[in-house]
């Protein structure tokens, strides 16, 4: 599903180049669960948004579905992600403005899916989620684990085929957090890839495989214990 070959992100000023990621190569096949760890500054999330197609790499190839990635211009690679990728940010990233029913409407307004449809699906994760009595809310009457709720409902509800998601548990309770990981499980063996970013060792033993990072390096690459 996925291959990066010799990847590099580096940010430069006149003399210097500070380098995030350094010759990364990595092969995630359909239906893995991957984690990425590593210390704070290890490359992690920049990885995962090159992944998302929400970054871009300044050197190395990025094949997606054995499309290569990194030819595609941003109006391909925005394609892509739409098409078959949902991103679940460690900080929410709902918009403000609209009700709980019209976040989760977005993505799909954006996939020009018809109203009845439209209404269908989001019935169906609102139920999916227990969060029909949360619908007609705004993000600020929310708690941040119903917050959270709210954005995995939204990156799930077109059915991606792959999910990303950058410390998914970092702002919930550890109740809140078991519920989430045990749905990214299920969703993982109904056939979803999942890439997951967390500093949790607990949160790693949920999927089948640690990649760890260290200073922009694949330092370790192995099965879950």
């Amino acid at each position: 599903m996925i291959q990066l070959k010799n990847i590099f992100k580096y940010y430069s000023n006149k003399f210097l180049k500070t380098y995030v990621l350094q010759d990364i190569a990595l092969e995630i096949q359909a239906g893995e669960f991957v984690t990425i760890m590593g210390p704070s500054g290890a490359g992690k999330s920049t990885l995962l948004y090159i992944l998302g197609m929400l970054d871009e790499p300044n050197d190395g190839e990025y094949h997606f579905l054995e499309q290569p990635v990194h030819k595609f211009n941003e109006k391909q690679r925005s394609e892509l992600h739409k098409n078959y990728i949902g991103f679940v940010f460690q900080s929410y990233h709902l918009i403000d403005e609209l009700t709980v029913y019209e976040n989760l409407e977005t993505p799909l307004l954006y996939q020009k899916v018809k109203a009845a449809e439209r209404k269908s699906m989001i019935a169906d994760i609102l139920d999916r989620f227990q969060i029909v009595a949360k619908k007609d809310l705004f993000p600020n009457q929310l708690s941040g684990g119903q917050q959270q709720l709210v954005g995995i409902a939204r990156a799930v509800i077109m059915s991606p085929k792959l999910i990303l998601a950058d410390e998914p548990t970092g702002n919930l309770n550890s109740q809140q957090g078991e519920e989430i990981m045990a749905l990214f499980k299920k969703l993982n063996q109904e056939g979803t890839t999942i890439i997951q970013v967390t500093h949790s060792e607990k949160n790693a033993a949920y999927g089948s495989r640690i990649v760890r990072l260290l200073d922009g390096r694949v330092q370790d690459d192995r099965p879950t214990d």
